[in-house]
């Protein structure tokens, strides 16, 4: 049996990670619950899964969480508040493992917490590698923790890894593991077909839909914008030692193929699963085992005639060139662009700036933003901090 702490179990990465646990709760349970402050979900999941420790970020919430728990008759669960419990909850010795789902930049301190305490993170906050990836990846290293990437792209690299490269992710050259270059694939979002005339009266509602997967609303417009893709090319930057000439994005309206793998002595290596989060998320839990897992359908092998693939237009996708070029300037830049966008999304989900505004916003910030590249969290945490005053005062520009 291995124990967990899921850091954003309220998500739908943690909601993922809960299923996969109740389908094998002979090889897993769930030690620890963190979440920011959402009480009914956090509450229903307490009484299903019946961990020891439960964590809201807000105080506020945490209360309302204790009061529910102890109505419902759970006196054994421990309910705790703030980010200080999140990180012992995250290095607590009772853990085997750590999911790190908390979206945005509030998961970089439980999940360094983790990483810290040497145990097996499965990573799905993109943000972590996006603001420090080789600060983090070096620390992972020196702690000796063990790091899986979720995101179902990296998970799908990763798998057609050789074993030497995945035991030493982040510390191998491609080259040195026989690969010439990396493709990540991208379905484009829900927009990739609209004029673009028509995305500035595109609203919240739209944005939040997704063409295959089930996300939450800020991951969903960063699909849209597909500033995700972004995210994604510099977290595959960190996470596999890749230079710039070794990564290459595809268009895959269909998410079927998560990636690909080229290598040096003319084999590709494809992987192809059902848009399920639930897969790569079982993946790493039993890694480097597998185990069997229900899904709500397979893939129809008699359909892959069908795949469609092609290149990627940048001109449609400003955030996702704004991202390489943050990536290819400095750690400090991509710090910024991480924090611009948060606030952007937030402010165009909040109806305050259009859908267009977006990398309008980033563009700015990272204009106008020029610090030194972090030596610490602390650092990292002081630039975002910089970053997201800049972006907030031109979204009341904007308004």
């Amino acid at each position: 049996m291995q124990s967990l702490t899921i850091l954003g179990s309220t998500g739908s990465i943690g909601k993922a990670t809960l299923s996969v646990i109740q389908q094998h709760t002979d090889k897993f349970f769930v030690h620890a619950l963190v979440a920011k402050d959402n009480v009914s979900v956090m509450t229903e999941q307490c009484i299903t899964l019946n961990p020891k420790y439960a964590c809201l970020i807000y105080e506020e919430a945490a209360r309302i969480l204790k009061k529910n728990l102890i109505t419902a008759g759970k006196h054994g669960i421990e309910v705790l508040s703030g980010v200080v419990n999140a990180c012992e909850l995250a290095a607590i010795d009772d853990v085997d493992m750590v999911m790190s789902a908390i979206v945005g930049i509030a998961g970089l301190k439980p999940t360094f917490a983790a990483l810290r305490a040497g145990k097996k993170i499965l990573l799905a906050n993109k943000e972590t590698l996006v603001v420090c990836g080789k600060f983090f990846m070096k620390e992972a290293k020196r702690y000796s923790a063990c790091i899986l990437p979720i995101d179902s792209e990296h998970n799908a690299i990763f798998q057609n890894l050789p074993v030497i490269c995945q035991r030493n992710v982040g510390h191998m050259s491609l080259s040195e593991c026989g690969i010439s270059r990396i493709v990540l694939t991208a379905s484009g979002g829900i927009f990739f077909k609209e004029p673009q005339e028509k995305l500035t009266k595109i609203t919240p509602e739209q944005a939040c839909i997704h063409p295959n997967w089930s996300m939450g609303h800020k991951i969903s417009v960063d699909s849209a914008t597909m500033m995700n893709k972004g995210l994604e090319y510099i977290e595959a930057r960190h996470l596999f030692n890749a230079k710039p000439n070794e990564i290459e994005i595809l268009l895959h309206p269909q998410s079927i193929v998560h990636a690909m793998v080229y290598y040096t002595d003319g084999n590709v290596l494809a992987h192809l699963a059902p848009p399920d989060m639930r897969i790569p998320i079982a993946y790493a839990m039993a890694y480097p085992d597998r185990i069997g897992l229900k899904i709500l359908s397979n893939i129809n092998i008699h359909c892959l005639n069908k795949l469609h693939f092609e290149q990627l237009d940048n001109r449609r996708y400003p955030c996702l060139q704004l991202a390489i070029e943050a990536d290819n300037c400095s750690q400090a830049a991509t710090i910024v662009l991480n924090a611009a966008n948060e606030i952007a999304v937030e402010a165009f989900l909040n109806r305050m700036i259009s859908f267009t505004t977006i990398p309008d916003i980033i563009r700015c910030a990272l204009e106008e933003i020029n610090l030194k590249d972090p030596d610490d969290v602390e650092d990292i945490l002081y630039i975002d901090r910089k970053a997201r005053e800049k972006a907030i005062s031109m979204c009341n520009i904007c308004k």
